[in-house]
């Protein structure tokens, strides 16, 4: 039974937080690489999605990361304030952090150096999209959350758009991470799924967390079954902090976990819904449920 943990600030735009992380050890030297870039969003990616211990303390799974240009051509300098250089680059943030890394030359390097020392800012949930940019020896992380955008969908014609999205990934080939799957029939819209992907997306929102199991304790199937759907096959992503359909999408597509529930042939049928809480970490959160019933 397919439960992937497949997924995902307090700090709204009015209470701006900058924190300029640096981080200086003695290795060689690169010229920057664009592939580099690429490799290291999706180590960072890879490292949120498996449960972690952190600072000594077990953490939840996040979700991925959707890289975003905009954060990738982010420049930075000692009289510049990052909401500013964000501004110019035409991103609204609703929070950003800047992790500033000198000296590694290596990919794994650098990664290894910024998950010891910066674990909770990588794993955090309230970030929703990166952009990571190389110059030589120094390597810049962003990590953000856009606003949300004024007059969003209501959650049915979000779960909508999820599925034609959805629907238009699994109708061509697809890489999910290293493998490659084969076009897989379309799915139809199953109001009892929607119903408990709202469920879900509400619970997550108004008691700011982000899981697969609920406060509860049930998983997707259990909650599926509680709404009346009777399943031989059920499957969840879930995002946080993403402001739209597309980018939802986009972000599991980018994940190989998420990528495999999408494209999974075994599917005949999905639901899925938003909750927002602004005051809750992520603000946003996205569910959807897929099932195959009896």
């Amino acid at each position: 039974m397919p439960h992937t943990a497949h997924s995902t600030c307090r700090q709204r735009l009015s209470r701006w937080a900058l924190l300029v992380l640096a981080l200086v050890v003695l290795f060689g030297g690169v010229s920057a690489s664009a592939s580099d870039s690429q490799q290291l969003i999706a180590l960072i990616n890879q490292y949120r999605e498996s449960p972690r211990s952190c600072a000594g303390q077990s953490t939840e799974v996040a979700g991925p990361l959707l890289a975003d240009e905009r954060l990738a051509r982010v420049q930075l300098a000692p009289s510049v304030q990052l909401q500013d250089a964000l501004q110019q680059v035409g991103y609204q943030p609703a929070t950003a952090r800047v992790l500033t890394l000198s000296g590694p030359s290596e990919l794994d390097a650098a990664f290894q150096a910024l998950k010891q020392r910066y674990c909770a800012m990588l794993l955090d949930v309230q970030y929703s999209e990166i952009g990571v940019q190389r110059t030589a020896n120094t390597w810049q992380v962003i990590l953000a959350r856009p606003l949300l955008p004024a007059g969003m969908p209501d959650w049915q014609a979000a779960g909508q758009e999820i599925l034609q999205l959805v629907n238009a990934a699994r109708g061509k080939p697809q890489r999910c991470g290293a493998q490659a799957l084969e076009p897989a029939a379309p799915l139809r819209w199953s109001e009892q799924l929607g119903q408990s992907a709202l469920a879900h997306s509400r619970d997550m929102a108004t008691h700011n967390y982000f899981s697969h199991r609920a406060r509860d304790g049930s998983q997707a199937g259990t909650r599926a079954m509680l709404d009346g759907y009777d399943w031989q096959l059920i499957g969840e992503n879930i995002a946080a902090g993403q402001g739209s359909a597309k980018q939802t999408v986009a972000g599991w597509l980018a994940s190989p976990s998420h990528c495999f529930n999408i494209m999974n042939p075994g599917f005949t049928e999905m639901g899925a819904a938003y909750a927002v809480n602004p005051q809750s970490d992520a603000a946003i959160y996205w569910t959807q449920v897929f099932g195959t019933p009896h």
